[in-house]
């Protein structure tokens, strides 16, 4: 290893969705109408669900959640993603990029979770209605996102860490937007066999194990629908599940392609149009997915509009 290696980077300049400088206004434009999107309707739901007293129900307890998540890891990615846009150079500190891939690991694997709590929290809905509320205590529902934020937030630093102390050499292009576990290991000169075994079986894991849940809440949920004698009953209950189902695979496709795969599978362009869904795409989706297309959020809507404007 030469003297370069040995040499602590300072920063890392980002590759940025495209180089080509025709595109750069059009996306700043649209990337930046998709995130205020994301931030307005996410932050609207957290304090929706927060402030009316008809929303405190273990299901709008998991979405206030979600929403938070969303937030969280859209933030950590959409500011330096947009401000890449507009300057010549994308350029982000070294200890920023740590801090960027810190949060991003910590956000996306708790929102698998807290996805699967809610698939969870669905079918026990469904199919056991009468001992909802025993089964779905307070106390269970926070255990069902605290578990998941520790976690991840343990997986999180000791993924970062691990890439981090390791040496990196003189070259510092990331080829991402963002500052993501798979590109950052090309530009280490030390071996990457252990980080990369640690990422693929802990995004493995993460990924199968939450699926899993969600695919057996559904199947179970599906046979409940099945055996409900009321069309409207079973078109109900199906279309609220369909919803949620589209979200949860788009997600999990994107990371499926993403992360589980070999090395030598990795285009990294594709890879970053496949980001652009799970970092951009779907922060903006959920909320109007699983919640402002609710009758019972509308409904809270309108209460504080109304409120607001009486008090005004």
């Amino acid at each position: 290893m030469d003297k370069q290696n040995l040499t602590m980077l300072n920063e890392f300049i980002l590759m940025g969705i495209t180089d080509r400088p025709e595109l750069q206004a059009p996306f700043f434009g649209l990337f930046l109408i998709i995130y205020v999107i994301s931030v307005v309707s996410n932050l609207g739901m957290i304090i929706v669900t927060k402030m009316d007293s008809r929303l405190k129900t273990p299901m709008y307890f998991f979405l206030r959640h979600l929403a938070f998540i969303d937030l969280g890891y859209s933030t950590a990615v959409g500011p330096k993603m947009l401000a890449n846009f507009v300057v010549n150079q994308n350029i982000i500190p070294y200890h920023w990029c740590a801090i960027q891939l810190a949060f991003f690991i910590m956000f996306i694997i708790s929102e698998l979770f807290v996805l699967s709590a809610m698939a969870y929290d669905r079918y026990v809905a469904i199919c056991n209605p009468l001992l909802y509320k025993i089964i779905m205590s307070q106390r269970v529902c926070w255990g069902l996102v605290v578990v998941p934020y520790l976690y991840s937030a343990f997986l999180s630093l000791l993924t970062t860490i691990k890439i981090f102390i390791s040496s990196f050499c003189g070259y510092n292009v990331v080829s991402h937007f963002y500052c993501d576990s798979l590109p950052l290991l090309t530009l280490l000169c030390s071996s990457t066999h252990d980080v990369e075994l640690m990422i693929l079986i802990s995004s493995a894991f993460n990924l199968v194990s939450s699926l899993l849940i969600v695919l057996v809440s559904y199947m179970l949920i599906l046979a409940a629908i099945l055996r409900m004698n009321s069309a409207e009953g079973r078109y109900k209950v199906f279309s609220t599940c369909g919803s949620h189902l589209t979200v949860v695979f788009v997600l999990y496709g994107t990371l499926f392609f993403t992360y589980v795969q070999p090395k030598s599978s990795h285009s990294f362009d594709t890879d970053k149009m496949a980001s652009v869904f799970y970092t951009v795409i779907i922060p903006m989706l959920n909320p109007l997915i699983y919640s402002l297309r609710n009758k019972e959020v509308k409904g809270a809507l309108y209460r504080i509009w109304k409120n607001l404007s009486k008090s005004s």
